[in-house]
């Protein structure tokens, strides 16, 4: 298929597809339409017609998608089906966690290693082992690394990005709440907690107030 561009708003809703996709309860279907996706995740119809376009060419009036052959085709748009070796910097809690989550697998990706100032550990329970930063370069340059995914405080993301990029990184997984400065053609996705907690509270309290005038 010829390669497209697209949204990132498109990006985070291929996933949401994916997922449903592979979470169907027997018996399941082997067709789905885009109209039975849209009811099923609370979305646009158009808007789930014009995402499974991009990625796929397989569906079929008033039969829709083979199942299996649009799950293939999200995976390898969304490049599932190659793995990327990545590299963490900040092995706290939270970078530990990250490296301990196998689920990440099922995405292509795999943090091969964490790089840390003061290494607490030497392998994370899982066996992926933990280098102080001294240690980045070669093992980014020797892997051919593109990915880093930082998980340090606010005041030390921006020099971890700076180090990530000066060894060949060209995309960054950004976990610290802080924006980051980068080179033009350097990837950044920011996952703001603080933000998505900012959401869920208004959200939530919207219900509260139209559930009191009830």
């Amino acid at each position: 298929m010829e390669e497209k561009k697209v949204s990132k708003s498109v990006l985070k809703r291929l996933p949401v597809y994916l997922s449903y996709l592979k979470s169907i309860p027997d018996p399941v279907p082997e067709n789905i339409s885009a109209t039975t996706l849209a009811s099923a995740l609370g979305m646009g119809e158009v808007q789930v017609r014009k995402d499974l376009a991009i990625v796929s060419n397989g569906g079929r009036p008033k039969i829709g998608y083979c199942r299996e052959s649009l799950i293939d085709d999200i995976e390898q748009f969304l490049g599932y089906d190659n793995t990327t070796g990545a590299v963490l910097i900040g092995a706290g809690k939270l970078g530990q966690a990250l490296m301990g989550y196998s689920g990440f697998e099922e995405y292509g990706l795999d943090i091969m290693a964490a790089f840390d100032l003061r290494p607490s550990i030497e392998r994370t329970e899982e066996g992926k082992p933990v280098y102080p930063m001294t240690e980045l370069d070669w093992f980014c340059r020797l892997h051919k690394v593109l990915m880093g995914i930082i998980t340090v405080p606010a005041k030390g993301a921006q020099e971890a990005a700076d180090r990530l990029i000066a060894v060949g990184v060209k995309a960054i997984w950004n976990f610290a709440p802080v924006h980051l400065d980068v080179p033009e053609g350097i990837l950044v996705q920011n996952e703001n907690m603080a933000t998505s907690l900012a959401v869920l509270s208004v959200h939530l309290q919207a219900q509260i107030k139209e559930k009191n005038k009830e």
